[in-house]
Formats: C-alpha cells, sequence, structure tokens
C-alpha cells in the first residue's frame, strides 16, 4: 500500500512522502525510486484520461 499510494499525480512530492514514511519504518528502506514508477504512471494515466475527457467535451 505505501508504494501504492504514490500512483497519483503529484510529482514527485507522492513519491517522496511514501519514501520519507517507508525510512522512518526503517532507516535502511530507500523506496524513491521504487515509489516513482507508479507515480510517473499516475501522471501518463492522468494525461489519458484528460485526452479522452477533452475529446468528448470538444465534440459536442
Amino acid at each position: 500500500p505505501l508504494i501504492g499510494s504514490a500512483g497519483v499525480s503529484a510529482v514527485p512530492m507522492a513519491a517522496r512522502v511514501s519514501n520519507k514514511v517507508g525510512l522512518e519504518s526503517d532507516p535502511q528502506n530507500f523506496l524513491l525510486m521504487h515509489a516513482m514508477g507508479p507515480n510517473v504512471a499516475g501522471v501518463i494515466g492522468s494525461a489519458i484520461a484528460a485526452g479522452v475527457m477533452l475529446k468528448y467535451v470538444l465534440a459536442m
């Protein structure tokens, strides 16, 4: 769940928060690069969703 929470479009803050929470649990937990994957995927998903919405709004 910690890495999944980084899957929003708040780059890079969501990944940093996931990394910070992981470091609080275990000081040797370096999750920043692992959290950036879902973070970037969230940006791509948001861009695709915005494109689809614009297509339908402009077609009206």
